[in-house]
Parts: structure tokens; sequence; C-alpha cells
């Protein structure tokens, strides 16, 4: 899996993305700008927000009304009771609450902060975006539109940053995945004195996610693409989904 060199290139001057717009097209249109091309073997690591925006996952908080839970928690946490009743109806249960912050798992499985609603580089004023309604399915459909404009499939990890439970600071993360082991299992590979690995599993996804979220940043950067190439994506391909622990196998919740 791991190689001696890998290369990271952000997609520059990619334009602000719109409900309906053909995400894949512009990302191959910024790689021919930057005479990357595609190769077999290439990842890219596309940014959870364009694909959500391309998605139209918006929703103008004019249209929520908080129920009387939403408003409950509202006033606990010191948010908007509007976007409280949004994150409840993307969350399967919630699992911390205090001022400032509303912890849930997500209907998707996701154990995050305000089931990653967000307002940040959203462009329209009292406007929030969701995630993807399914985070595999839109890196499936980007992959089968790149190799259609392309003759390319290549591996598409959709990121987003996360905080982590018993540790400070966010970090990229995959939300989906298609194309690559997401969780590459490596057990039964000898280790460097030859004894077999016993429980080794990978999370080579989040790894991607994260090494990605480098270039993209975090503020005003405007680089949502990063193409990773020069990764071995050796072993039984696995999506996103793969990465979320099943709740009988969590000790901590």
């Amino acid at each position: 899996m791991a190689r001696a060199k890998v290369d990271l290139r952000a997609l520059t001057r990619f334009p602000l993305i719109k409900a309906g717009d053909d995400l894949a097209a512009i990302v191959w249109r910024r790689l021919k700008a930057q005479k990357l091309g595609l190769e077999a073997g290439d990842v890219l690591v596309v940014a959870q927000k364009v694909v959500s925006k391309a998605e139209g996952r918006f929703v103008a908080l004019e249209t929520v009304t908080p129920s009387p839970r939403a408003k409950m928690l509202a006033a606990q946490t010191d948010k908007d009771p509007r976007v409280v009743e949004l994150i409840l109806a993307e969350a399967r249960a919630v699992i911390r609450q205090r001022p400032g912050l509303l912890v849930v798992e997500h209907r998707l499985g996701f154990v995050l902060a305000n089931a990653g609603i967000d307002s940040s580089n959203v462009g329209v004023e009292d406007t929030v975006l969701l995630l993807p309604e399914d985070p595999d399915a839109s890196a499936a459909r980007l992959q089968a539109r790149l190799a259609e404009l392309s003759g390319v499939a290549p591996a598409i990890v959709i990121n987003d940053s996360l905080g982590r439970a018993f540790r400070n600071g966010i970090v990229g993360t995959a939300l989906g995945a298609i194309g690559l082991p997401a969780l590459a299992d490596l057990r039964g590979t000898p280790d460097l004195f030859g004894r077999p690995l016993q429980s080794t599993e990978v999370g080579l996804a989040d790894e991607i996610a994260s090494a990605g979220s480098l270039l993209q940043g975090e503020a005003g950067e405007g680089q949502p693409v990063v193409l990773v190439r020069g990764l071995d994506l050796a072993g039984r391909p696995s999506a996103g989904a793969a990465l979320v622990r099943a709740g009988d196998r969590d000790l901590f919740r």
C-alpha cells in the first residue's frame, strides 16, 4: 500500500459551484487546464461542500419551522432553533450537547457536530448546506461521469473536516468513496520480521481525505479538489460506508 513517492496537486482557479452544475465536467476542465489529465490509479479528493452545492443541498432557514424539541435544544446550546430542527432531521440520535455544540449520530452513521450542517462558504444569506444524501452514490456518479469524459475512471474520495472524540482539532475524513479499498484489510500481511499482522485494518480513504485537506484548506483557499497520484490501491475496493463502526462494536457509546 505504501509508496516511496506520492504526488498531490490541488486544482486551482476552481469556480464557485451552483445547484445543478456538472461538477465532473468542471473538474475535468481544470485537470486539462493544468495539464494533469487523468491516469489509471489516480484518486480525486473532492470536498463535500462542492458536492452538496452541485446536488442542491441548500436549505433556506426561512422555510424551516422548529419543533418544540428543537427549541428546547436550541436554548440549551445557544443555536438557531431552525438549524437545530435541520440537525434533528438529519440525525439518528443526539450524542452530546453543551452551549455552542450539538454532537449527533448522522443518519449515515457518522458521529459529528451539527450533523455536518454548515453556513460557511455557502454564499447565500440565512441559508445552510446539508451533507450529500448518499456520499458513496455521489462518488460513484462523479467517477462514472469522469470516465465518460476522460476515458479513465479515477478513485473518488469525498471528504469533510470532522472533529474527533478525545482529540482537539478537525481533520479531513472520508464521507464517501469508490474505486479503492476505503478500509484496507492488512490482516495476514507479514511485518518486518515475517510475523503476520493480526488485527490491522487501515482507514485508507480517511488517510487520503486528510492528505487532500492539507491542500484544500479550511477557509477561503478555493481549492476543493485535489489530485493524488502514485498511491498503491491494491486490495478489494470498499465504499466509504465501510469506515463507519457498527453500534454493536462501539465500546464508547
